[in-house]
């Protein structure tokens, strides 16, 4: 493969890569909040024993394990482009 090509690609993964860490930061803000409401809603649930805070509670609950869903398909995509990323390093070294 041509030098330029894969330094092409090299640099693409970069920003992809760059991007999805970004991203994580702002995931992991976010489930932070998600799974602390999750939380404080079973909480509430267990205390007023009520059937709308335990709707409530299963509703925070539902929201939180997407974002942990989610999270952690950015964390796979991330370890995906690192692999690429090194394999991309190799040829690039092996053709200089």
């Amino acid at each position: 493969m041509a030098s330029w090509l894969v330094r092409r690609r090299l640099t693409q993964n970069t920003s992809r890569l760059s991007s999805l860490r970004a991203e994580l930061a702002q995931i992991d803000e976010q489930f932070d909040v998600f799974t602390s409401d999750a939380d404080d809603q079973a909480l509430r649930a267990m205390v007023s024993e009520t059937p709308g805070a335990a709707f409530e509670a299963n509703d925070a609950r539902k929201h939180a394990d997407a974002m942990a869903r989610h999270r952690q398909h950015v964390i796979d995509k991330i370890r995906e482009l690192e692999v690429r990323q090194d394999e991309l390093l190799d040829k690039l070294s092996a053709g200089a």
